[in-house]
């Protein structure tokens, strides 16, 4: 009985360390884990370096590899402490774990497996699961309520450029044909949203006077088009500043179900109902 309440003990105590970081522990935990993370994107990027690739191969493959391990055992661990690990194991972090840690493994099995080892890059995606420390929390749930808050205005932004650019499109595809490269509709307006955005790559260009006043004109309206859905999104995060919201920080995660986001001193899982922080 004994033996069976410490291993549960341990478990505990490596499922606070991990998942939660609202603890002095679990805030470290995490803040290791951001720092390894960006070391291990900063290697990738390296490596894509060929001189310097050529130079350092070795020292890059070792701290690679090092890192890779030390993933390994963080995803086993958060596998052993809880106890429904599927729930880990088939959930949007646990399959991004998953995929970005797994194909330096696939590099010693197959030949072409190096071309994968890009995708460790997906391990960027692990910092929005680390930015739940308590500080972030309150600005990302703001930013979150503006963006959801605009959602529907800048749908219809959006939904009205893509007209314009079609009516464009084919104004320019009429004016200045084939000879100029607008070859067909589709590929006029795929200049149109090049120049509404001040792309600009250049490969395509008018030649006759009226092409030309009207690509001036969409350069000037593409001024106004990037600056409408900054300007929706900022007065709509400006109004969530001004109102009082209370802010859940709890970063407790259920032991059961993995269930995240519980209210403030919370007892039970609002998920499963199993107690949250069994003594």
């Amino acid at each position: 009985m004994q033996q069976r309440q410490t291993k549960g003990n341990w478990k505990r105590k490596l499922h606070e360390i991990i998942y939660e970081a609202d603890t002095p522990m679990g805030k470290w935990f995490d803040i290791i884990l951001f720092l390894i993370i960006i070391l291990s994107i900063v290697l990738v990027m390296l490596e894509s370096i060929k001189s310097f690739d050529k130079r350092y191969h070795t020292y890059l493959i070792t701290a690679e590899w090092a890192i890779t391990v030390f993933f390994s055992l963080e995803y086993i661990a958060r596998i052993i402490s809880i106890k429904k690990p599927q729930r880990y194991i088939f959930s949007f972090y646990g399959i991004i774990d998953f995929i970005s840690t797994i194909p330096l493994y696939l590099s010693l099995f197959f030949g072409g497996a190096h071309v994968l080892l890009a995708i460790r890059a997906l391990r960027l995606l692990r910092v929005f699961r680390i930015l739940k420390l308590v500080r972030f929390m309150g600005e990302a749930s703001q930013l979150k309520e503006a963006i959801k808050s605009s959602r529907t205005k800048i749908a219809v932004f959006i939904y009205t450029v893509l007209i314009l650019s079609v009516i464009m499109g084919t104004i320019m595809y009429l004016i200045e044909g084939e000879e100029a490269g607008f070859t067909s509709i589709p590929r006029s307006i795929y200049w149109t949203i090049v120049t509404l955005t001040t792309v600009g790559y250049g490969d395509i260009a008018p030649v006759t006077d009226i092409g030309q006043v009207i690509a001036a004109i969409i350069m000037i309206l593409g001024y106004g088009i990037i600056a409408v859905p900054t300007g929706i999104v900022t007065v709509e995060f400006a109004k969530q500043g001004g109102k009082k919201q209370h802010i859940d920080i709890n970063t407790q995660v259920c032991p059961h179900c993995n269930a995240e986001h519980h209210k403030d001193n919370a007892t039970f899982c609002y998920n499963c109902g199993n107690i949250l922080n069994e003594q």
